[in-house]
């Protein structure tokens, strides 16, 4: 009886015990547990204690140890110094004087050297309906950074004769990095007679960088005149410069004697296209259009003289 349940428990035990391997044989292996340092007795497992026992590092799975629960302090590791090994300094006022020095305005003024330009604008030979002629227009100074004594001139030729010309004589004063304030006289010459202005002005660079220049005039008999003048140079290239230009005249009384009626005696508009070889020498081609306004249209027509004037112009702009 003993020796037949013995046999049966084995029958029911050796099929179970076969499956219970088989599975164990073909299950994957399981992943690495993350060894945690901290909490391993490494006097049980037998490591050797002495302080200068090696650590084969070449041989640790870094990957799988969990820094974190390590005590670095037990394993002789040095704590990051919260302090620097040589204390920064304490920043003086001999130190801050050093670093900002007072700055003195009287002092940025530059030295007084004698500087010099002179531009010609515009030197050309036009071609319009009504004729043929040349004009010019010239500005130069000498002087320094804040005060200059400035030459100004500008006129025409027509058939030969001199249609108009004249010469400005100004002092100018620096009142900003881009403007200048003007005070001088100004000399007409005609072929028939000539004609003294007083002026004042202001010239300069306005915003968006047109070149301006504004003037007024007081001359004999108490006239009085403006010229505005608002120039723009647009870079198509480094080379390639495209310059429109407008300027007008103002009379304050009717002068028939001379040609000048009240208002809005003139106005030029023009477009000339520059190329420059370099700075100080620019050919150019360009049109300019003239018209005459109000009373001075009229006078200038009962002298059998034109109102308007579309030209063709080819000219040069240099500086020295």
């Amino acid at each position: 009886m003993k020796m037949l349940t013995v046999a049966l428990l084995t029958a029911i035990a050796g099929p179970a015990w076969a499956q219970s391997h088989a599975h164990a044989d073909a299950a994957p292996a399981a992943a690495p547990a993350v060894v945690d340092h901290s909490k391993m007795d490494h006097a049980m497992m037998g490591h050797a204690q002495a302080a200068d026992a090696e650590v084969d590092h070449a041989t640790m799975d870094h990957e799988q140890m969990d820094h974190s629960k390590m005590d670095h302090a037990a394993m002789g590791h040095d704590a990051a110094p919260s302090a620097p090994r040589e204390p920064i300094p304490v920043v003086t006022d001999a130190d801050r004087a050093a670093a900002f020095p007072t700055i003195r305005h009287d002092a940025m003024e530059h030295a007084p050297n004698l500087h010099s330009l002179l531009l010609i604008n515009r030197l050309e030979h036009w071609d319009g309906r009504h004729g043929t002629g040349q004009a010019w227009e010239a500005s130069g100074w000498i002087g320094g950074n804040i005060n200059r004594l400035w030459l100004r001139s500008e006129g025409e030729r027509s058939g030969s004769r001199t249609e108009s010309s004249d010469l400005e004589v100004l002092y100018g004063r620096s009142v900003s990095p881009w403007w200048d304030v003007l005070v001088g006289v100004k000399q007409d010459f005609r072929p028939a007679d000539s004609r003294t202005w007083a002026a004042f002005g202001i010239q300069g660079l306005a915003q968006y960088k047109f070149e301006t220049s504004a003037t007024a005039y007081v001359g004999e008999g108490g006239q009085l005149a403006a010229t505005l003048e608002v120039e723009y140079e647009l870079l198509l290239t480094n080379r390639l410069i495209l310059q429109p230009l407008v300027e007008a005249t103002l009379a304050a009384k009717d002068e028939p004697g001379h040609g000048m009626g009240a208002g809005l005696n003139k106005v030029e508009a023009g477009l000339r296209l520059r190329y420059e070889f370099s700075r100080r020498f620019a050919p150019y081609i360009g049109i300019s259009h003239e018209r005459l306004f109000g009373d001075t249209a009229d006078y200038h027509q009962a002298a059998g003289e034109h109102t308007r004037d579309t030209r063709w112009v080819a000219g040069v702009r240099i500086w020295f």
